[in-house]
């Protein structure tokens, strides 16, 4: 049965620490009012991993950022990224999680601080924030994608094919990286259609007034599928743009403070678990996500590197 998870308003601001209360790991201690007894040496001597299995929960931050991690009017904590963690912890024998709400900025200042001992937001790995946390595995990736009509009668492909019809014209948000990403492969602005939403890039697409839409890989998803238009398809193997040289794919993954190291090995062991039986699919697919944001064999150590 799925728990209800408390969310809680850190305000990072005013230093206000907000969740767990460091009053927890006296839980099940001492009776009889002395320091120093074995079972008191034992519960100070305990990491992370071995505290939050002898408490049966654990405290998550968290930006409220749909697909990946957000409060639903009832007050139930959901998306990508705590839905994978969820699965992992009950795993590990931690059943419960209280989620911190915290602004996306402040998410790694609170996991050091220790208002909370993961970051289940989907967060990128990237270089800088490697140096600060130490990420899981991927759960994830995600990357640019495009919807064309059923068949894909110009044979679209990647950008690059865009950029080589010139009969072609795409639909984009306005602000979307997209947009940079179509322009950084030399795609001229003629092709480019610029509309202010994703429906709108859709209902272009429907009209004919563009031969194809792009957007985020689970947002485009999300788009066709609450469209049901048979008449559209997602190009199922899309080549990422290569921008200076880097691909624009991204891998997201949960966070654990440097010292950690037991807690995110756990973690990993049993998300390796999670991907080889399907498990992880399967939680994807509820929040957008399809077989092609799965993260295949990449390590946090490969994502981070420039």
């Amino acid at each position: 049965m799925r728990k209800k998870m408390g969310i809680l308003l850190l305000a990072a601001c005013l230093g206000l620490a907000v969740g767990c209360s460091n009053g927890g790991d006296s839980a099940g201690g001492s009776d009889n009012g002395n320091s120093g007894t074995n079972g008191e040496k034992a519960i100070a001597s305990e990491n992370t991993l071995e505290k939050a299995q002898r408490q049966g929960f654990v405290s998550v931050g968290f930006a409220n950022e749909t697909p990946y991690a957000y409060a639903t009017p009832d007050g139930q904590l959901t998306g990508e990224a705590v839905e994978v963690a969820r699965a992992v912890l009950n795993n590990l024998g931690i059943e419960e999680m209280d989620g911190v709400l915290t602004e996306f900025g402040s998410l790694i200042p609170g996991l050091q601080a220790k208002r909370f001992d993961i970051i289940t937001a989907g967060m990128f790995i990237d270089e800088t924030r490697s140096k600060e946390v130490a990420f899981a595995n991927p759960e994830y990736s995600i990357g640019a994608a495009i919807a064309v009509t059923k068949g894909n009668p110009h044979d679209l492909h990647s950008y690059e094919d865009i950029k080589n019809n010139p009969e072609v014209k795409v639909a984009v948000m306005v602000g979307a990286l997209e947009i940079d990403y179509l322009k950084g492969v030399g795609v001229p602005d003629n092709q480019i259609v610029t509309v202010p939403d994703q429906p709108s890039a859709i209902s272009a697409l429907q009209s004919n007034r563009v031969q194809a839409a792009t957007m985020t890989g689970p947002a485009l998803q999300a788009m066709l599928d609450s469209t049901k238009d048979p008449n559209l398809e997602r190009v199922s193997d899309f080549e990422q743009p290569v921008i200076d040289g880097k691909s624009v794919r991204g891998y997201g993954a949960a966070a654990f403070r440097k010292e950690d190291t037991a807690f995110r090995e756990a973690f990993n062991a049993e998300l390796e678990k999670l991907k080889e039986s399907g498990e992880l699919l399967e939680i994807l697919q509820q929040f957008g996500f399809t077989e092609d944001e799965l993260p295949g064999d990449m390590t946090a150590e490969e994502a981070a590197k420039p």
